[in-house]
């Protein structure tokens, strides 16, 4: 048995008015139900960022039929929506929708345009989802390698604020070797001291590396 990981670009069509990422950092897909009796689409999201952004996204869909937030930890949140199914929503999960092939739970988003995932089957079915890929859908192919088991997800372990200290400090160049970019120039962007700056990324950096090491 195999596995891969993969990074989905959509088009604008298959994309939906989410908040941004000022305003939701992570979104984790958990779980979803395709009816095609009642064409809906149920799914259960955790993510990390602004409820009210969330809510006021899901207000201004009129495929929305039911949207709740319960959070679960310091500004993560379970989201369940209950949409119109789009055929363009079909077309994507058809992707996957083969005797032998599952997808491996989260599905995450970092942004209305990039969807990653694990995909698990044996070799000839992995290859037949790049065959099923429409045109429009950029796809890279991250891994392929005998299944591994995924770590824990990381919406209940860093918080919005430390993923906007990581995004910050990335894009400076505060991770690059050789580093680019001072802790005062990311704390100056994230208008905080050097000392905070430094706790949110150390704090967020040992969330991560437990997190690779399944602890």
């Amino acid at each position: 048995m195999h596995s891969a990981d993969l990074t989905l670009r959509l088009p604008q069509s298959m994309q939906l008015p989410t908040p941004d990422a000022d305003a939701v950092y992570r979104e984790e897909l958990l779980s979803w139900d395709i009816d095609t009796g009642s064409e809906t689409l149920r799914f259960l999201s955790r993510f990390v960022g602004d409820p009210e952004a969330a809510r006021d996204a899901a207000a201004d869909l009129e495929i929305v039929h039911r949207y709740e937030l319960t959070p679960v930890g310091e500004g993560t949140y379970y989201g369940y929506a209950v949409l119109n199914l789009r055929t363009v929503d079909a077309t994507l999960m058809g992707i996957f929708d083969e005797l032998g092939l599952v997808i491996v739970p989260p599905i995450v988003y970092t942004g209305r345009q990039t969807a990653q995932l694990s995909i698990l089957g044996e070799p000839d079915a992995l290859a037949g989802v790049l065959e099923r890929v429409p045109d429009d859908v950029g796809v890279e192919v991250e891994r392929v390698s005998e299944h591994r088991q995924r770590t824990e997800t990381l919406a209940g372990r860093v918080t919005g604020r430390q993923f906007e200290a990581l995004e910050t400090a990335r894009d400076l160049g505060y991770y690059d070797v050789p580093r680019t970019a001072s802790l005062a120039r990311v704390a100056d962007d994230l208008g905080c001291s050097e000392s905070a700056a430094s706790t949110l990324l150390r704090t967020a950096e040992s969330a991560l590396v437990d997190a690779a090491l399944g602890r």
